[in-house]
């Protein structure tokens, strides 16, 4: 069965996109991804705050 998320809450801060979804098992996961072409910044948090502090503070190397 393939891994699909279903994102909720979607906001941009900067490039960077941060939403909220739930793991394979069953868990709350927020992540913050850079949308911006060849970057490749992404990762998971435990928490929303840990997500949004990431997006504010990510300084992308392409831009």
């Amino acid at each position: 069965m393939p891994a699909h998320r279903r994102f909720r809450r979607v906001v941009r801060i900067g490039p960077v996109q941060v939403a909220t979804a739930y793991d394979s098992r069953g868990r709350e996961k927020h992540t913050a991804a850079c949308t911006s072409p060849r970057c490749g910044f992404s990762a998971d948090y435990d928490s929303r705050s840990a997500a949004e502090l990431a997006a504010r503070t990510h300084r992308c190397p392409v831009r």
